[in-house]
């Protein structure tokens, strides 16, 4: 494969990147009418609009020949059939697997996983069903009304981030809390106000060896027991969702309690398994199989649609020219509805984990920009905090906009207000405003010749900041699957182009290491002579001051 500088669109685009910053969008808008039409995609349940960009059809058609110069549709095709695309751990990456809403075989290291994933689904619904009708039941013949997800990075994220975007499809059988932190503060905080009677504990976790997840684990564990007086009720309270049955089975969890996980699925894409087993409970499994489906929807338009028309892909070509030709070094995720307040966070850890690298496939370190940072807020609460940033920093900042056309909480006058910002927002950042408008302006206010010289420079708003908005019909569960597997999919294409890794996560094994390392120090007060002076000076302060 050849190095990506060297193939003709890369020439192409470096070329035209030089000429688009010094265009600005106004001009691209007045010097085209249908600009809307030629660069937006309407689904089924969902519109991308990504025409407030620095783009026209030139730079369209220049990051296609690159995805076709890349092979993007040789590699889709080669992770949906199951060929070990995750190179530094030979591994397939199947997480759409999960999702097949088909009988047909899939065969992987001659086992036909379609059947492994639909025994899963079946044990899934039996215990869901089981728990939220009250015949599961806790040591003391009490039925289970808590639901403890006990999990880390994407065995928590995922499950966490859907129970909240669909909350309001929730009919209260049981309650979901989430413990994520080892810092002991909030599994003490969520455990408080529940009865251990009635609680029951979900460890999700592929090796069954996470030092964060386990910890707490054996907190509830200690939690349960002290009130139960017996180390048998562990059988009632306790389920694991892990790739490592031996694990979990010798942490005291019965076989039949335990959950699958496949190393062929990885944590931040693995909502769609047995992790998803509290948005399950949650929300009734029906609930869960619209999810379910709607991922499927949106993996079949990703594997039929023509480049030019595939949301994904266009997503996945719009931020590499943002990043890696244009310069931008971060880009916003801006939900515009409550329910989707956690999208942010998982999003964050989807794209930067899998597409946060500086070496290719081949080992050799990249000498162009990967990937964005991400962040961002309620775009609401980010207008009264951040967006200042956005308007007039020095830093140009691409967004994303996520909006719906109807509430699930209608009230009236709010969602229309939500709306109107929504829109204003995008048209601001695309727009701004120079001196010559907001001189007339203040000067239309009545405002002296003086106040106009002095306030005018702070006023002006340059625009030209690229933005997508995505408007979905509703916030529902189908439409949700449908989201969140159109930006998995952006991922991928990303790190097909950029020619990276997106399915390892090398830099945090790093640090897990580490921390084990220094944490059996701690414990048995012996620093190694081996850290720096300043990591040896803080442990040595911190066991003093302890």
């Amino acid at each position: 494969m050849s190095a990506r500088q060297t193939l003709a669109s890369w020439k192409k685009l470096q070329q035209l990147a030089q000429v688009k910053k010094s265009q600005h969008m106004n001009t691209l808008f007045a010097e085209d009418s249908d600009r809307f039409n030629k660069f937006s995609i309407e689904l089924p349940n969902m519109l991308l609009d990504y025409s407030k960009n620095l783009i026209d059809s030139e730079t369209i058609d220049s990051l296609l020949a690159l995805a076709k110069e890349t092979e993007v549709e040789q590699w889709r095709e080669r992770m949906f059939r199951g060929d070990k695309i995750n190179k530094t751990e030979d591994r397939a990456v199947l997480h759409t697997a999960l999702r097949r809403q088909s009988d047909e075989p899939l065969i992987l290291d001659g086992e036909n996983i379609t059947e492994h994933v639909q025994q899963q689904l079946v044990k899934m619904e039996a215990f869901v069903n089981k728990v939220r009708e009250g015949h599961w039941q806790g040591y003391s013949g009490k039925r289970i009304t808590d639901i403890v997800n006990i999990g880390v990075g994407g065995s928590n994220l995922g499950p966490q981030m859907v129970t909240e975007a669909l909350k309001h499809y929730s009919d209260n059988s049981v309650n979901v809390h989430y413990v994520s932190n080892v810092d002991g503060a909030q599994i003490v905080e969520i455990l408080r106000p529940l009865d251990p009677e009635k609680v029951l504990f979900i460890v999700s976790s592929k090796t069954f060896t996470t030092t964060e997840t386990m910890t707490n684990a054996r907190t509830a564990i200690n939690w349960l027991t002290s009130s139960s007086f017996d180390e048998s009720s562990v059988a009632k309270h306790f389920v694991a969702v892990t790739a490592n049955k031996e694990n979990a089975m010798s942490f005291g969890i019965e076989e039949d309690n335990i959950f699958d996980m496949w190393d062929w699925v990885g944590g931040r894409f693995s909502l769609w398994s047995a992790i998803g087993l509290a948005i399950a409970l949650d929300l009734g499994f029906e609930k869960f199989k619209e999810l379910l489906e709607g991922a499927h929807d949106m993996d079949q338009h990703f594997i039929k649609a023509p480049l030019k028309d595939n949301m994904p892909a266009i997503m996945a070509l719009i931020s590499v020219w943002n990043t890696t030709f244009l310069g931008s070094q971060s880009q916003a995720i801006l939900p515009y509805d409550q329910t989707l307040h956690m999208l942010t966070a998982y999003l964050q850890q989807a794209e930067m984990e899998s597409n946060g690298k500086s070496v290719t496939w081949h080992g050799d370190e990249v000498d162009y920009a990967t990937v964005p940072s991400i962040w961002g807020e309620l775009g609401i609460n980010g207008q009264h905090a951040f967006y200042q940033y956005l308007h007039q920093s020095n830093n140009v900042v691409p967004a994303d906009f996520i909006g719906s056309v109807e509430s699930v909480t209608p009230v009236k006058g709010h969602h229309e207000t939500l709306m109107a910002n929504f829109f204003a927002q995008t048209q601001a950042l695309m727009a701004g405003v120079d001196e010559k408008q907001v001189r007339a302006d203040l000067k239309a206010k009545g405002r002296t010749a003086d106040y106009i010289d002095k306030v005018a420079p702070h006023k002006v708003h340059k625009g030209n900041r690229p933005t997508n908005t995505i408007l979905l019909k509703r916030i529902d569960p189908k439409t949700l699957g449908s989201l969140i597997a159109a930006y998995e999919h952006k991922i991928f294409v990303q790190g097909i182009i950029l020619q990276i890794c997106s399915f390892d996560q090398w830099g945090v094994e790093l640090g897990k290491g580490l921390a084990a390392d220094i944490q059996h120090e701690l414990e048995n007060d012996a620093i190694s002579e081996h850290h720096d002076c300043s990591t040896a000076s803080l442990m040595r302060f911190y066991q003093k001051a302890k």
